[in-house]
């Protein structure tokens, strides 16, 4: 038997004979980030027709495709309309996940779908039971063109009148998906480069319009199904209620607090009329939870403001959405896991239900780590580039809570740091249920034995 032969024989017989649907999940998306960094590195991507070069593309592909927004350059000048095809549909794949684009192609080749691919859909929509799985999955693509539709007619109507209906139509479909999908990415550098969205500080239809894409994406799949059957509030279920209304006092916490901090600032809200001090607050606000898009200068924020906004990065969105972060629902069970115990008591209760211990070290577990990670990548960022650590932090949380928000960091960024970023780019994406923290549903065997206890000093 030849070498090539008996290699063969040894992997047929070594080779994993099944995946899991989380090592699925984490490996197929680092197969589009690395197919997308290919077409991304060819010249055609390029406005200029050579190629940018693989760190950069690698580095644009996963921000695309973990929709988290951090650009090594403007991506309108850096992309042409071939690159920019191609962040868009990294963004929206990444989006709503690899298994909605899979499970539209299954739905429109009228196959089966197996329980395998039930499984992975569960775990890309961060579901735990398959239960209405695949009507779900329909409720996610159908409600996700819907609603990304209607934002793109009402940006292309604003855009109409002065920009004309090539630029309306391409900026109107660009910036809905890129909001929905909380991407932060933008192609408005044709005005002013690198500025984001600060050409439209005073106008309410452009922020509003994105503003509410940007929340409803980080909502959650799952809220939306129950929004849409039950319709009202009282009938949702403790997760509903509580994803709705943790996500509506952090935007209004934000608000207020964004407003109070910046409110007579020269560089950001100073010199803008009242409403447009107001309207600028709370689109930054909104923004923070993973949205990116910027339409204040992140980089003149006030030292309070930067710890307002990393603390608010670092929160995110709601679970099975397209945001990142600890999660909204993961932090108020936090929040209600401190104020138990300050009163003495064991159980951690919300609308007369009882939080399962479990969940609540569950969320106190990925809250840990997430921090931990935040911290690790602002002193690294720091260390090894031209940036302060608070600067620093501000582009770890964001790179790691998927938000795309910068302080100015990311253009100077060392190697070492770019490719940190990339890492936690990816990690934010994917997710900690799907990548490191797999261990809290994977190992299900009962502890064979157990130490005797012992007493701490706490406190």
């Amino acid at each position: 038997m030849s070498f090539r032969a008996r290699l063969f024989a040894y992997w047929m017989k070594k080779r994993p004979k099944s995946l899991s649907p989380t090592k699925i999940i984490a490996l197929a998306f680092a197969g589009i980030i690395l197919l997308g960094a290919c077409l991304l590195t060819l010249p055609a991507a390029s406005r200029s027709r050579e190629s940018s070069g693989f760190l950069t593309a690698l580095f644009t592909a996963t921000s695309a495709t973990c929709v988290t927004g951090l650009v090594m350059q403007d991506t309108w000048l850096q992309w042409s309309g071939f690159g920019q095809t191609v962040i868009i549909c990294l963004i929206q794949i990444g989006g709503l996940g690899f298994m909605s684009a899979a499970t539209l192609l299954v739905f429109l080749l009228r196959k089966r779908i197996g329980l395998k691919q039930r499984l992975v859909m569960a775990q890309a929509l961060s579901v735990n039971d398959m239960d209405g799985i695949v009507r779900l999955q329909k409720t996610v693509l159908v409600g996700s063109f819907v609603v990304e539709g209607i934002g793109a007619l009402i940006l292309f109507l604003r855009f109409l009148p002065e920009y004309g209906a090539e630029n309306a139509l391409r900026w109107g479909v660009f910036h809905a998906v890129s909001a929905f999908c909380n991407a932060g990415f933008d192609i408005f550098g044709v005005i002013t480069p690198d500025a984001s969205l600060m050409e439209f500080q005073s106008d309410p239809v452009v922020l509003l319009t994105l503003g509410a894409l940007i929340v409803i994406g980080g909502l959650g799949f799952l809220v939306w199904q129950e929004v849409a059957q039950k319709r009202r509030f009282r009938h949702l279920t403790v997760y509903s209620r509580l994803v709705l209304l943790t996500t509506l006092a952090l935007i209004l916490t934000g608000w207020v607090l964004i407003c109070f901090l910046e409110w007579t600032s020269p560089a950001t809200l100073g010199p803008m009329l009242w409403t447009d001090k107001l309207l600028n607050g709370l689109f930054q606000s909104i923004t923070l939870r993973t949205a990116g898009f910027a339409s204040i200068d992140q980089a003149s924020l006030t030292e309070g403001s930067k710890a307002v906004s990393i603390v608010l990065m670092l929160i995110g969105g709601s679970s099975g959405s397209t945001a990142g972060g600890i999660k909204t629902v993961s932090f108020i069970a936090l929040i209600l896991f401190l104020v138990a115990r300050a009163r003495g008591r064991e159980s951690v209760c919300v609308f007369r239900r009882t939080i399962p211990q479990g969940q609540v070290l569950d969320a106190m577990t990925i809250a840990f780590i997430l921090i931990f990670l935040a911290v690790f990548g602002g002193i690294f960022i720091s260390a090894t580039s031209p940036v302060g650590f608070t600067d620093g932090l501000f582009e770890s949380v964001s790179a790691l809570a998927t938000v795309g928000l910068t302080a100015g960091a990311t253009r100077v960024l060392s190697v070492p740091a770019q490719v940190l970023m990339i890492v936690y780019m990816y990690f934010g994406r994917v997710g900690v249920l799907t990548i490191s923290l797999g261990f809290l549903a994977g190992n299900q065997a009962e502890e064979r034995f157990r130490y005797a206890e012992t007493k701490l000093l706490i406190g």
